[in-house]
């Protein structure tokens, strides 16, 4: 009878604990609460594409060299473009950094299906309202998957893909956390205690990023990540775009991809294996692996500096070719 007194006492203590969180959380998180902790919010802009409103930082001027646009991954935003978004407009680029609807500061509406095929007509029509013609199109991680969606979807309005680490299968489905938030009920629940915890972040930091450049994990990076995340409309897009993974296309369809390709890697990736790019190598026609060492999933972060050059370059010539480098923190493979 105690024992089961206090299995009752413990499930109701955990009901009660998921009832206050539930009913405790914002409805959303609020630009105007957030701007001064975003950097270069000098630079943010609002636009409204089918009815949603996206944020997106745009940083440059109309250049004849290109237009680039840069996608994030999953549960990111513009921020982990922070460094290399002015870097590449010092360049001579135009650079717009979006946030993907229900992602960083761009509205989360509950009737968007938050497929990848949907996320890519969004960025096509993003940049008719933006007057975009053919950008290089930049995609990391799941937002790589986003960019060769629109690449295959769109060809006529890509110039250039660049790839970095991106997801190109559903393999990553197979993660723990993205199985139980598959599961009815179950998501609804770990979702919000996941996306405030500051212990969860910085556990998936350390395995996104490479442990040579652990010193990009800090408070204000963990913040950054957390806040667009902290509120019920992003709960419901995190699970929404989990439960509608659809990036075995990618791997498929990749040789139909026609544009020149730039696909990098970190040799250190624990999120998305190296192999991946080696297949996407090998399916591209027009296309170029190139591998940072001491890097993991965030080569735009780890190696701002290495990352831009290469890009730049990229962009420079006319085909999207990048000549023999000696550098010993990458390896070019063609």
């Amino acid at each position: 009878m105690k024992k089961r007194n206090v299995a009752i006492g413990i499930a109701g203590g955990a009901a009660a604990v998921i009832a206050v969180k539930m009913l405790t959380r914002p409805a959303t998180v609020h630009w105007e609460d957030a701007a001064e902790s975003l950097p270069h919010s000098d630079k943010s802009k609002f636009v409204s594409v089918d009815g949603i409103r996206l944020h997106y930082q745009e940083f440059g001027h109309a250049s004849p060299l290109a237009d680039v646009i840069l996608i994030h991954g999953y549960t990111a935003s513009v921020y982990v473009w922070k460094t290399v978004a002015p870097m590449l407009a010092d360049a001579g680029l135009r650079v717009f950094a979006i946030d993907l609807p229900g992602f960083g500061y761009s509205d989360k509406p509950k009737d968007f299906d938050y497929s990848i095929a949907s996320q890519a007509r969004i960025v096509e029509r993003f940049m008719d309202r933006l007057s975009i013609g053919r950008p290089v199109v930049v995609g990391s991680s799941y937002g790589g998957a986003v960019a060769a969606t629109l690449a295959l979807d769109y060809p006529e309005r890509v110039a250039k893909l660049v790839l970095v680490d991106p997801v190109s299968n559903d393999d990553p489905k197979r993660h723990p956390v993205l199985r139980l938030a598959s599961v009815p009920g179950v998501g609804e629940v770990i979702t919000p205690f996941l996306a405030d915890a500051r212990t969860f972040h910085r556990h998936r930091m350390k395995k996104t990023i490479a442990r040579p450049n652990h010193s990009l994990i800090t408070k204000e990076r963990i913040e950054a990540v957390r806040r667009p995340l902290a509120a019920a409309d992003a709960h419901n897009s995190l699970l929404a775009t989990s439960r509608n993974w659809d990036a075995g296309r990618i791997e498929r369809d990749a040789s139909l991809i026609s544009q020149p390709a730039l696909i990098i890697w970190g040799e250190d990736d624990r999120v998305i294996p190296l192999e991946n790019g080696y297949k996407l190598l090998d399916s591209i026609l027009h296309s170029r692996l190139v591998v940072l060492k001491d890097c993991g999933h965030l080569p735009m972060e780890e190696k701002p500096e290495l990352f831009t050059d290469l890009v730049v370059e990229f962009c420079r010539d006319s085909k999207g070719r990048i000549g023999p480098k000696s550098s010993p923190q990458m390896r070019l493979i063609s």
